[in-house]
């Protein structure tokens, strides 16, 4: 007699499946990021699976512009369906743990895919309408000029950069998509690894996708310019960054450049603020944890003539060596 019951690998991945589904609910699924050297800062456009966030009203003021219809939650059907749709793979994944139904497992695999495809396909037919079917009355009219920003990756609509990848949501689907493919090959008999190993990478799988990135960008020495003064990045020990809620990164030549973008820039919206380890070649950390020592014989490239260490002593040691004076963080970036 066939045995028609699935794996306990199977049911865990099923359990964290379910789990992932019924969270990309509450979650951005998508995002369309625009830079323009007017907008330093870039704007955001997140698509989660009930309504359109970000950005919004900035965006739609630019769409005016150029005649391209204005963004509402309401206008879109697929706001309504696709928590119920999420929802509906969330339960059948959970339910297929207690039922232990191979059939299952497949036909849901099989609807996800499916989704997949018809949601991409509609994802493209949603920035091809809006591209192309323009208000001929508009403000801003380019002959043969339309707007559709990508489905993903990377695209320039005049002076803007247009950037569409996916958000925390949408990798929590994908990641429930390779875990059941996974349990898919498990039960055909065609995944021939340890179950542990297995768990374990989709475990660190699913982690990965719920998790953001908090760390710095290392700053490319030679490489990188300085986002204020413009002048390549060389020297590892003064250099400083800010990445943003948005998680971009802006580096700097010297701590004063990085003081200075920040008052010209006061509503950069600021995660993290980083600085070098002076003691460490081009390592940077927290500065509001760092030890600073100001003045003295300290010489840094834009004259901020500032030094930061990670640990106290080391910076006490220096101020005494270097005849510099004892700076707290606060008498650099105002609150």
């Amino acid at each position: 007699m066939r045995n028609n019951t699935i794996s306990t690998f199977s049911k865990i991945v099923l359990l964290l499946s379910g789990l992932l589904f019924i969270g990309s609910i509450f979650v951005p699924m998508w995002k369309i990021e625009l830079t323009a050297p007017q907008y330093p800062e870039g704007l955001v456009l997140k698509l989660h699976a009930s309504k359109i966030a970000g950005d919004v009203d900035i965006i739609n003021g630019l769409n005016h512009y150029i005649g391209m219809k204005t963004l509402h939650t309401e206008d879109f059907i697929e706001f309504t369906i696709l928590p119920i749709i999420l929802g509906f793979f969330g339960v059948i994944a959970l339910g297929c743990i207690f039922y232990k139904n191979k059939k299952i497992l497949f036909t849901l695999f099989g609807s996800f895919v499916l989704f997949g495809i018809a949601a991409g396909l509609d994802f493209y037919r949603w920035n091809y309408e809006y591209g192309h079917n323009l208000d001929p009355n508009a403000a801003i009219r380019v002959p043969g000029m339309a707007y559709q920003p990508p489905v993903l990756g990377y695209k320039q609509l005049l002076n803007f950069g247009a950037y569409s990848i996916p958000d925390i949501g949408g990798w929590m689907l994908i990641t429930a998509g390779v875990l059941l493919f996974l349990a898919v090959l498990k039960e055909k008999k065609m995944l021939f690894f340890k179950t542990k190993t297995v768990l374990s990478i989709a475990i660190m799988a699913v982690l990965f996708s719920s998790c953001s990135n908090d760390k710095p960008v290392p700053i490319k020495l030679n490489t990188d310019n300085c986002d204020f003064c413009k002048m390549g990045i060389t020297d590892g020990k003064h250099g400083a960054e800010i990445i943003t809620e948005k998680g971009r990164a802006y580096k700097f030549d010297d701590l004063a450049c990085m003081v200075n973008y920040t008052k010209e820039n006061p509503e950069l919206k600021v995660k993290g603020y980083y600085v070098h380890d002076y003691t460490l070649e081009n390592e940077l950390i927290p500065a509001e944890k760092a030890f600073y020592v100001s003045g003295g014989a300290i010489k840094s490239p834009m004259n901020g003539n500032v030094a930061a260490f990670s640990n106290k002593s080391q910076a006490k040691a220096f101020e005494a060596e270097s005849q510099g004076q004892e700076k707290e963080w606060s008498t650099f970036i105002e609150k």
